[in-house]
């Protein structure tokens, strides 16, 4: 007598979140979905705050407004409001004016995607689990079709990840009067620059140049340089780079081959932890601008490692 086989259950089940797995599947896209729309639900919020993101006495800027292209600040590289900002529609924001780049190199990264297509989309949500969907829409039509942008974004990102790292070095300097004390910057009137001043009208155009510079580390210098650090490791780490630096090339034998070599290898290793440096990126310049702000704010003071003032 033949036995016959009885047939397993199918491990996937049409609709969403239909499965037969009994493990905790639904875990990592839940906590990567509260992480995610949690820092977007701040980083819009910060943006639209249009100030309180530098620190008078400083060179603290906050990540979210670096590059300042337009602005009130010491940091601004055109002094000002720009005429073109609608300022009776809406306050004017030197951070709209670059969100972009990284809110862009983040939404096309290729990790991201995972994330998000999973926690958000849902789509997929894990292996063997249902999809809302009963079609595979794929990336070859709009609006997923323009994610092939990622190679652009990525051009743009290093040189955003260069200027953080300026800033993080700069972050090392403190502004001070020809006696050593800390400077302060004022508006037109003669107001030191704290409270309501920080944000960005035309009435605030700081005002005075500082004697010199000096060297000193505070709480805010650490968290500023970590910050690109981490940033760069995330950039560097990117698929694309990868396949530009090491890409096309099927042996390595000159010394150009060797050099793109080692650069493949090195961000290689980058990448093969990618996952944890555009997490922990995420979070930390998060973590900047909320340290940025509470200063500006006054909901702390800073704490000097290095004391920069006699």
């Amino acid at each position: 007598m033949v036995p016959t086989a009885t047939p397993l259950p199918s491990a996937h089940r049409k609709g969403l979140g239909a499965t037969v797995r009994r493990d905790a599947w639904w875990l990592y896209p839940t906590v990567v979905g509260t992480i995610l729309l949690s820092f977007v639900v701040y980083s819009t919020w910060a943006g639209f705050q249009a100030g309180f993101h530098w620190v008078n006495g400083t060179g603290y800027l906050s990540p979210f407004y670096s590059p300042e292209i337009y602005g009130t600040g010491p940091h601004a590289l055109i002094p000002g409001i720009p005429s073109w900002w609608p300022v009776g529609v809406m306050a004017f924001s030197s951070a709209f004016l670059i969100l972009a780049v990284p809110a862009g190199f983040r939404l096309t990264c290729y990790y991201y995607r995972k994330a998000y297509y999973r926690s958000i989309w849902q789509d997929p949500v894990a292996c063997a689990v249902g999809e809302p969907r009963a079609s595979y829409w794929g990336e070859n039509r709009l609006p997923l079709i323009l994610w092939n942008a990622h190679r652009y974004m990525l051009y743009l990102a290093l040189i955003i990840g260069f200027i953080l790292l300026y800033d993080g070095i700069h972050a090392f300097f403190f502004p001070v009067n020809a006696d050593g004390s800390q400077f302060l910057w004022t508006n037109a009137a003669g107001t030191a620059i704290s409270g309501d001043l920080y944000k960005q009208e035309a009435a605030n155009v700081v005002a005075g140049t500082p004697a010199g510079w000096s060297f000193g580390i505070g709480l805010g210098t650490l968290i500023l340089i970590i910050n690109p650090l981490l940033i760069m490791g995330y950039t560097l780490g990117c698929h694309s780079l990868r396949h530009l630096v090491g890409g096309g090339c099927d042996r390595y034998r000159t010394p150009v081959q060797k050099a793109r070599h080692g650069v493949w290898r090195f961000v290689t290793k980058l990448n093969d932890h990618h996952e944890f440096w555009a997490m922990a990126s995420l979070f930390w310049v998060g973590l900047s601008d909320v340290y940025v702000r509470g200063l500006a704010h006054g909901w702390w003071t800073e704490t000097y490692l290095l004391n920069p003032f006699k």
